[in-house]
C-alpha cells in the first residue's frame, strides 16, 4: 500500500540535485509540457509571473485568473500560450464563475498552482465574513480545487501545488477561533495559521485524491526580493520577525539569503513537474526538494524568530488535517470529498 505523509512519514530530502540557488528554468530543463493545461493564480506578478513564463516556454497552455485583468494583460503580453480570465480570490462567487467557465471548455487540468496570496494586512473580512488572510491564502485554494475537481480527475495525472510559506512557523491552525471572533487580531498569527492550513490541506488532499492520479504538495518559495507580497507590511512587523534590526535596517544574514524571483519560482515549478515526485505526495517542499521535518514546537508568538527552513510537525498532523477538512466544508458550504 502506498504511503502517505501523515506525521511527516515521507518528509525528508530526496537528493533532487537542486538547491537554494536553482532557478525555475533550471529545474524544468528537459521536461516537455506540450499539450498540458495549467492554471496559476497570482500569475501576473512576482514568482507567479516567472512560473507562468517557464511553464509556457516548456509548451504548456497556462490560464491566469486575475483580479485586475488589464494589469495581467500588460504584464503577460510577451508570453505565448497564456489565457487570462477574471477572478478575485477574496470573492468566492468569482471563483465559482471562473471554475464554471473552465469546466465548460471541456479541457482536463494537469497543473493547478495556487500561487496567489496576501500577507501582513490589517483586519479585513470577505463577503462571507471570513478574515481575509484565511479566506485568500487557504479557503480559496479549497474552493478552487473543489470546483475544478472534475477537470483534475480528467487529466489522468494531475498535480495541485499550494505555495505556502515558512510563515507557517508562526502559528498552528486555531480551531477554537480561526476567524478572530473571540481573540485579538494579530496579522502575523493570521498569516501563519493560513499557511499552516494550506499545508494541512495539501496533506489531506493528496491522501484522498491519489486514487484518481491527482497529487498535492505545499512549499516555501524562499524569502524573495522584488515581489509585491509585503506591500502592506509595517516595518515593525519586519522587526518582530527578526528580519530588520532595531534601527530598521535589514539584517545582513537575511539580505544574504534573499532569492531572486527566478530562484523563488523554482520550487513551485519543481513540485509541479518533477518526475522524482511521481510516487510521492502530500509533502512540503523548499529549495526544489522535500524539506526537513522539524519536531520542535515553537512558542507561538508574533515576535518569534523563524527557523530558516523546514516544516513544523503540526502542519503535517493527520488528525488536524482531517479536522480542518471537515471544518472547511462547514465554513465554505462546499461538500468536497475528492471522490
Amino acid at each position: 500500500m502506498e504511503k502517505n505523509n501523515y506525521q511527516g512519514a515521507l518528509q525528508h530530502p530526496i537528493g533532487s540535485g537542486f538547491n537554494t540557488k536553482s532557478t525555475a528554468t533550471e529545474v524544468l530543463k528537459g521536461i516537455d509540457l506540450t499539450g498540458k493545461i495549467a492554471i496559476v493564480t497570482g500569475g501576473n506578478t512576482g514568482i507567479g509571473l516567472e512560473t507562468v513564463s517557464v511553464l509556457a516556454a516548456a509548451g504548456a497552455t497556462v490560464i491566469v485568473p486575475a483580479r485586475d485583468v488589464e494589469k495581467a494583460k500588460k504584464n503577460l503580453e510577451a508570453i505565448p500560450n497564456v489565457e487570462i480570465e477574471a477572478m478575485d480570490l477574496i470573492q468566492p462567487d468569482t471563483i465559482d464563475a471562473f471554475a464554471e467557465n473552465f469546466l465548460a471548455s471541456g479541457r482536463p487540468l494537469h497543473l493547478l498552482i495556487n500561487n496567489a496570496g496576501i500577507m501582513w494586512v490589517p483586519l479585513q473580512r470577505n463577503s462571507h465574513g471570513i478574515e481575509s488572510q484565511l479566506a485568500t491564502n487557504y479557503l480559496s485554494q479549497y474552493q478552487l480545487v473543489a470546483r475544478l475537481w472534475p477537470a483534475l480527475k480528467k487529466a489522468n495525472g494531475a498535480r495541485v501545488v499550494n505555495v505556502s510559506s515558512l510563515g507557517h512557523h508562526m502559528a498552528p491552525f486555531n480551531f477554537d477561533d480561526p476567524n478572530f471572533e473571540h481573540r485579538e487580531y494579530q496579522t502575523l498569527l493570521g498569516y501563519g495559521q493560513s499557511k499552516t492550513a494550506s499545508n494541512l490541506f495539501a496533506l489531506e488532499l493528496d491522501n484522498r485524491a491519489k486514487a484518481h492520479q491527482v497529487r498535492a504538495y505545499s512549499l516555501h518559495p524562499g524569502s524573495i526580493a522584488g515581489t509585491e507580497l509585503a506591500r502592506d507590511a509595517d516595518i515593525e512587523l519586519f522587526k518582530q520577525m527578526g528580519f530588520f534590526d532595531e534601527n530598521g535596517n535589514i539584517r545582513p544574514e537575511i539580505l544574504a539569503g534573499l532569492k531572486t524571483i527566478a530562484q523563488g519560482a523554482a520550487t513551485s515549478v519543481w513540485a509541479a513537474t518533477s518526475p522524482l515526485l511521481n510516487n510521492i505526495g502530500g509533502v512540503y517542499c523548499e529549495d526544489a526538494d522535500i524539506a526537513e521535518l522539524l519536531y520542535e514546537d515553537l512558542a507561538v508568538q508574533s515576535n518569534a524568530k523563524l527557523h530558516q527552513n523546514g516544516v513544523l510537525a503540526y502542519s503535517l498532523d493527520q488528525s488536524s488535517a482531517k479536522r480542518l477538512w471537515d471544518l472547511t466544508r462547514e465554513m465554505t458550504g462546499i461538500e468536497f470529498n475528492a471522490d
